[in-house]
């Protein structure tokens, strides 16, 4: 009998919500699971996000790397270097005992040490590669794997180009207007239909800088009868953000710290993020037109990249960090609402869809394991 299906990565959710979405396409595929493993980080999200799935679940020592020179990083990073040797020992042991058939790995520092550990046992190794330009780990075992699971169009004899693996319960959002109407009907209090629904989402910490442009375009827009903005803030921002929410008769703003994404993407219009390849993914399976912000430092700037790719599809407008304020908000959302020009962006979105992608990365994964 074939050895399991490794699943690695995570340290962030826009990295465990595909390692689960992966692991839902193989199970639907008739692996049991007892045939397939999580690996992946203490410090992550993994323990809760995976914690309670039939799935084992193995957490190793380690952290990201600062890319910082100043003392306090270095002597992080001396510590992050030191817990990345552990894991790889432990990588080793486990993949040895294991026997994996295949290793697919999802990225992000936690899928290092199982992806190494892979290398050096000879298991075949499947890549699943999101943003538009591969993260540190990828960049150095991609030579090694099998195949590469891409989410854009790129070159290599082992690339298939498939999407980002989304999440069932995501691709089945319904957006028809009947399902829309219902689902504002059923939100606590309802939002009024003939308003237009500004979703504002930059993980589950938040970012300062669109957190402050939002409350600043809240004020702009008090007065206006036919807008709605949910602002999820992150968990970091939200007291702050709930006692400075300004008194409006007209406009429905709701600051909250957290959404229910199926709920929230059901209903919105527009949204307001960060350039994630997940995130990016979600805006484009499910049409919905974007101000994008990508965040400023991420490595080899791969949300400008992301976000860059939906803009040229005509899907969202790029806002850089730096000049993230209310008023370029307000120049950029009045701009995009009118009806024409939204129309024209839910098809530039749509147009860079992949649905299915979960599955076909089980597929590709399945087609390695039978051929081992």
């Amino acid at each position: 009998m074939p050895g399991p299906v490794v699943i690695t990565g995570g340290g962030t959710g826009g990295h465990v919500f595909p390692m689960q979405a992966i692991a839902e396409a193989l199970a639907y595929e008739g692996l049991g699971s007892q045939e397939l493993r999580y690996v992946g980080s203490r410090r992550g999200q993994e323990g809760v996000l995976l914690g309670a799935s039939e799935i084992p679940l193995t957490l190793l020592p380690g952290r990201g790397l600062r890319r910082s020179w100043r003392a306090k990083d270095v002597a992080v990073n001396t510590v992050a270097a030191i817990g990345l040797v552990v894991a790889l020992l432990r990588a080793l042991g486990l993949v040895r005992r294991w026997r994996p058939s295949v290793v697919v790995s999802v990225g992000g520092y936690a899928a290092f040490a199982v992806s190494f550990a892979a290398v050096c046992w000879r298991v075949p190794l499947v890549l699943v590669e999101f943003d538009a330009t591969p993260g540190a780990v990828h960049r150095y075992v991609g030579r090694f794997a099998v195949k590469r699971c891409c989410a854009f169009p790129t070159s290599g004899d082992n690339v298939v180009v498939t999407g980002a693996p989304l999440r069932e319960s995501i691709e089945e959002i319904d957006r028809s207007t009947g399902a829309r109407v219902a689902t504002k009907a059923r939100l606590t209090p309802p939002v009024e239909p003939e308003r237009s629904v500004v979703v504002v989402m930059t993980g589950s910490l938040g970012s300062r800088r669109v957190n402050a442009a939002v409350h600043d375009l809240a004020d702009q827009w008090c007065d206006r009868l036919d807008r709605t903005i949910v602002h999820v803030t992150g968990r970091r921002d939200y007291v702050e953000y709930l006692a400075l929410k300004p008194l409006s008769e007209g406009l429905d703003y709701r600051v909250v710290a957290f959404g229910d994404m199926e709920e929230l993407w059901s209903v919105a219009d527009v949204a307001i993020c960060r350039a994630g390849a997940i995130t990016v993914a979600e805006l484009t399976a499910l049409a919905i037109p974007s101000v994008l912000v990508p965040l400023p430092g991420a490595p080899h700037d791969h949300q400008t990249k992301n976000a860059q790719q939906v803009e040229r599809a005509g899907g969202a407008v790029v806002v850089r960090d730096s000049d993230c304020t209310g008023a370029t908000l307000a120049v950029a959302l009045d701009a995009l609402m009118e009806p024409r020009t939204l129309a024209s962006m839910v098809r530039g979105a749509e147009s860079l869809a992949r649905r299915g992608a979960a599955a076909a990365i089980a597929r590709v994964t399945l087609n390695v394991r039978g051929a081992g």
